[in-house]
């Protein structure tokens, strides 16, 4: 069977679309009021470890905002949890992992098979959440970039510079590469098998990327990005979302990704000029602005998709959506993109 609304897909194979599709990062969760209840009764990886409560998360925002795509609720980090390291979520706090990798002994005991067996909850949750879906929108599968897992295996936790990541890549490359390479393998079977389970494209989140100098972004993230756009693309389109590095679009508009997230620290008409149009840009728009008034939200929307033009676009935000954002304002956010072929005559070809 067909999907009913398939203009996610439409727009990364740059078909023709009568307006852009529109889905936010981080739209099944924290900000929707049926979310914060199921989160007082379950904890964080309860609530991504049981197929019927993640299918459940995933399916809210496409009910109550809208959107034209579900993404599964999940989180990158059951990638290390999959590889053997011990990962905990301390609700407002954030992730916490108390072994950290630190020498070649601590890469050598990462398990790299089994993925797929290690993720079945996952597998179970996305098999679930397409059959509930009953082809209404797109199933968005995803995982972190190699370059993102590695600051939190290294650093064991969030933090503002990555200061301990960068170190160990800066003075023992060779690990770092062999780390690199290890999560690289994984993810690339994860995201396989979440094809097998029906998703219908897979976006690859490299929240961190931004910390790296173009000349690291290179050596450190860029590869990796293309090995898993070049393994799963036969397969199903890839977006890549390089946060941050805005610098690495005309390289990275080159690869087999089909779609690249794009943050707000560049204009629509940068992001066009230097992918030279031929890969489809998704974003950009400032998730603290969803907190303006919504006749505001309304005209910044309309003046994003002014820039981006209406063909080859997912119109998106530059990252998460904020946890204290209205549903009217994420609501408003949706349907100013929905409205928008019926309010504007710029249809970009």
């Amino acid at each position: 069977m067909s999907l009913k609304n398939d203009l996610l897909l439409k727009a990364l194979r740059g078909e023709h679309v009568e307006r852009p599709p529109v889905w936010m990062m981080r739209q099944a969760g924290r900000y929707l009021p049926d979310y914060i209840k199921l989160r007082k009764k379950y904890d964080f990886f309860t609530r991504v470890q049981t197929p019927e409560l993640a299918c459940e998360i995933t399916l809210q925002p496409v009910d109550q905002v809208g959107v034209d795509a579900a993404i599964i609720f999940s989180d990158i980090l059951v990638i290390p949890q999959a590889m053997g390291m011990t990962v905990l979520m301390e609700e407002g706090k954030g992730p916490l992992l108390p072994e950290t990798v630190k020498n070649k002994e601590d890469i050598e005991k990462l398990h790299t098979k089994d993925a797929e067996e290690r993720l079945s909850y996952v597998m179970q949750a996305l098999t679930l959440t397409k059959k509930e879906l009953n082809n209404r929108v797109p199933l968005i599968g995803f995982a972190g970039a190699p370059w993102t897992l590695l600051c939190y295996m290294v650093e064991g936790k969030g933090s503002k510079s990555f200061d301990k990541a960068k170190q160990f890549c800066f003075t023992q490359p060779e690990l770092a590469h062999q780390l690199l390479q290890k999560i690289t393998d994984v993810t690339i079977q994860y995201l396989k098998a979440q094809v097998k389970a029906g998703v219908d494209t897979v976006q690859v989140f490299d929240s961190w990327s931004g910390m790296l100098s173009p000349e690291d972004f290179k050596t450190f993230a860029q590869p990796y990005l293309i090995q898993i756009a070049d393994a799963v693309s036969a397969d199903a389109p890839v977006i890549l979302f390089p946060k941050g590095s805005w610098y690495a679009l005309p390289e990275l508009s080159n690869s087999s990704a089909a779609g690249l997230g794009i943050d707000w620290s560049l204009t629509p008409q940068m992001a066009r000029e230097m992918t030279h149009n031929n890969i489809t840009l998704q974003g950009n728009f400032d998730p603290s602005k969803l907190l303006a008034p919504i006749p505001e939200i309304k005209k910044a929307v309309r003046k994003m998709i002014d820039g981006f033009g209406t063909q080859r676009y997912i119109a998106n935000l530059g990252h998460g959506i904020l946890p204290n954002v209205p549903v009217d304002h994420a609501k408003a956010f949706v349907e100013t993109v929905k409205e928008y072929s019926a309010v504007s005559n710029s249809v970009v070809s």
